[in-house]
This record gives C-alpha cells, structure tokens and sequence, in this order.
C-alpha cells in the first residue's frame, strides 16, 4: 500500500488508475482504526478495482471543548491495518493540505435542516465541517463510490443530501453498523471509557432495542422517546436525545407512519465521553 500525504500526489496515482480504466471506491476516515473501518475496506474492496482510504482528523468538525486535541492518532498502526485489508493508497494529508488558507478562512459546505437537527443542534457546526471537508476529499479522489459506516447515520444522511444537491456524481454506500458482542457500536471514541463506562455503555443499544420493541407494541412515539431518556439517565449517561424519526430525512414522523421507516437515534454522554448509535426499524 502506497501512503501520500500531498493532494498533486494523490491525484497523480489515481490520473494513473484512471488511464488504466480502474473504477475507484473511498473510504473516509479520520484514523485510529477498528474493526468497523476495516468493515468499510472490505466492502469498497469487494466493488472497486482500486481503494483509496483517507486519514484526516478534521478541525472544522470538532466544537469548542471537544477532543480534537487528544483524537487518537495512530498512523503507523492503521496503515498496517489497512494494507493487511488490501488498501491500495491512503492519503493522509496536514491540516495545511486541505485548508491553504486556514480552517477558520475556509469555504464552508452547508447542508441546511438535516445538518442543522440532532447532532447539528448538539454539536452546531459539526456537520459544516463534516460536509466540507468530505466535499474536499470527493473533489480530490474523484471517486466511482465511498463507503460511510451507518453507525453515523444522521453524517451518511447528511453527505446524501449533500451530493443530490451539489450534483456530485459519486456514489455514496452506507455499510451496517459493526458491533461488539454485546452490542456496543465499535467506535474510536469508546477507548476514552474506563471498565466500568464500558460496562455501563451498553444501555445505549440496548435503549434503542427497548424503543422498537416498544413501536412494535403500539405505543405512542413520545412516550417511547421519554421512557428511552428516562432508562439513559437512570444508568448515568447525559442524553442530548433519544428519539424516533424519519430514516430518509430524519423529520418527526406522522403517527401513521410505516415502522419500517423510521429509525431510533440516541447521543449521550458517559463521563467524559460522547456516545452515538442507531437502529433502523427495517433491520429488524
């Protein structure tokens, strides 16, 4: 596996890809990768001629007092990581390399509503740097498809939304939630947990189970949602929300609503550490 860390680099390999009439997949990441990335890697790898991943721990998406600074970053071991996975080229540029002129100077890519609700309302801002910087690293690769794991939904949705609006021709793939066995969604962030936080961090699937089932049964969407934030605080998270909603744009969903539609959503913080997770009522 190749490694640049330039943009002229990265677009020079894959100008070679190209000529040799190779289809591409991307994979964006911001490092410190598990199993769930490598997940994403099998899957552009079982569609694409080349894969191309991305490290990048973006500044713009990271609010005032969040972890940008202590982000884990684990170059050497990722890139064993995803060569082992059969990664063709990672990019792995500098701040400078994608903001020339700065992240506070930067061009930003809004995504109104969708990226302004849930995460958008917790985080204000998140999804502004989260859709410009996946902007940047389309421009760049220029790729057939890229991969985005669904344990993020309301970002896959987001970058969606993004692409049909931008009349960017790659294709976005959402990949299934990889998940531990009992349940927690593998992410970079649950390393901050201590043993008795990761003990506890499993309520958070376990919450969104309780409020399908709950759906399931017939009762009413906002009794579900309190009863879900209800069960969170009482095993000592601090839940920004826990809510039923839409799957295709994440708005309030008639009471008349197909099951199949929706999706549960909870955000809640445990000690320091913020956790995200989903369960799309059509998986069930």
């Amino acid at each position: 596996m190749q490694t640049v860390h330039e943009p002229a680099s990265l677009r020079a390999v894959i100008r070679g890809w190209r000529a040799e009439g190779k289809t591409v997949g991307l994979v964006p990441t911001m490092g410190n990768l598990h199993a769930g990335h490598f997940s994403l890697i099998r899957h552009a790898r079982a569609r694409a001629d080349r894969v191309v991943a991305s490290i990048f721990v973006n500044p713009t998406q990271f609010g005032p007092n969040e972890d940008f600074e202590r982000y884990p970053r684990t170059l050497v071991q990722d890139q064993a990581g995803l060569a082992d996975e059969g990664c063709d080229l990672l990019f792995a540029p500098e701040v400078s390399a994608l903001y020339p002129l700065g992240p506070e100077r930067a061009v930003k890519v809004h995504v109104p509503r969708l990226g302004e609700i849930l995460d958008g309302a917790s985080r204000p801002g998140h999804f502004d740097g989260v859709a410009t910087v996946v902007c940047k690293l389309f421009n760049l690769v220029q790729p057939d498809f890229a991969v985005f794991g669904q344990k993020d939904y309301q970002q896959l949705r987001v970058i969606e939304r993004m692409v049909a609006d931008l009349g960017l021709t790659v294709k976005v793939m959402g990949a299934a939630t990889v998940r531990a066995a009992d349940g927690l969604a593998l992410s970079s962030r649950n390393q901050y947990l201590d043993d008795r936080e990761r003990a506890v961090a499993v309520e958070v699937s376990a919450t969104l189970r309780q409020m399908q089932a709950l759906m399931a049964g017939g009762h009413a969407r906002e009794a579900v949602e309190q009863a879900a934030m209800a069960r969170l605080v009482q095993s000592g998270f601090v839940p920004d929300y826990a809510v039923i909603r839409r799957a295709e744009d994440l708005e309030i969903p008639a009471p008349e609503a197909d099951l199949t539609s929706l999706v549960a959503l909870v955000a809640a913080r445990l000690g320091t550490t913020r956790l995200i997770d989903n369960l799309p009522f059509s998986a069930a």
